[in-house]
């Protein structure tokens, strides 16, 4: 199988990473779920500092956080969990994806896809979601851009992608509202919490007077129509599972048949 890299997208509470496992033990890949601290082509937990930034820090703190860090992207890259309390305080005001500036973070994240590519050797991987919804959650929630804006940024991430013959899998959603539902039941009040104050409180958010919890499932419902357009738009192959939830051994038979028969295609016209 030719291809390298698959990635599981959809909305929270959709399945993703229990379906990105699932692919990776049927298929012999590499499993990379969200959250893990040191994924491969995504900065979660790590703050970017310019040499300007660094001048409210004293001696000491400069010198841990120069001796920590990775140079790239024109600045310094820190994993904020190195870092003892009050330097840790002090470092999350320039944590990636909560307080860069757009035009920055953009650059820091295309910078890490393209170290990914030329870094991952023979490996291939199964991502849980950092190709949509990080993206999207930054694009669209956090700044408010517009669908053209989010496109523009996921097609160069997809573009960078296609040397590892990528394929996106897209589980669509018709029951958000349930799914949520049934999640926050598991997950708490204080994760369902974070989320409405994550969706709400954001630029989307404002722009639209979106609040509580019919204002979060709104703002997923359309998120989920602008992420399904982008794909479509999109040179790479995708496959989309319609509310896969309702049978989910159906679905998961029928998705690994199809991610064969891609990575066969891809076999016979390399071999052309």
């Amino acid at each position: 199988m030719t291809n390298k890299l698959i990635i599981v997208e959809g909305l929270p509470c959709s399945g993703k990473s229990t379906t990105a496992k699932f692919i990776a033990d049927q298929l012999g890949f590499s499993f990379i779920d969200e959250g893990t601290g040191n994924h491969p082509s995504d900065y979660e937990c790590h703050a970017y500092l310019t040499d300007n930034d660094l001048k409210i820090f004293s001696d000491s703190e400069r010198n841990q956080i120069v001796e920590k860090c990775e140079i790239k992207s024109g600045g310094y890259i820190v994993k904020l969990e190195n870092f003892n309390n009050k330097l840790f305080e002090k470092l999350l005001k320039y944590k990636i994806y909560d307080f860069l500036p757009w035009e920055k973070e953009k650059t820091v994240m295309l910078d890490k896809w393209r170290e990914f590519v030329q870094n991952y050797g023979d490996n291939r991987y199964v991502f849980n979601c950092v190709f949509l919804q990080n993206p999207m959650c930054e694009t669209m929630m956090r700044f408010g851009f517009s669908k053209e804006v989010s496109f523009t940024h996921i097609a160069e991430i997809a573009e960078i992608i296609k040397p590892l013959a990528p394929v996106i899998v897209y589980l669509k959603n018709n029951d958000v509202y349930d799914s949520v539902k049934k999640a926050s039941a598991e997950r708490g009040d204080e994760w369902l919490r974070a989320v409405i104050d994550y969706h709400c409180e954001g630029e989307y958010g404002k722009q639209h007077k979106l609040t509580g919890f019919e204002g979060y499932i709104n703002a997923l419902k359309e998120r989920q129509q602008r992420e399904i357009d982008i794909l479509s738009k999109l040179d790479i192959e995708i496959i989309v599972l319609d509310n896969p939830q309702h049978d989910w051994n159906k679905v998961y038979s029928e998705l690994i048949t199809k991610l064969r028969i891609i990575g066969e295609k891809n076999d016979n016209f390399t071999c052309n």
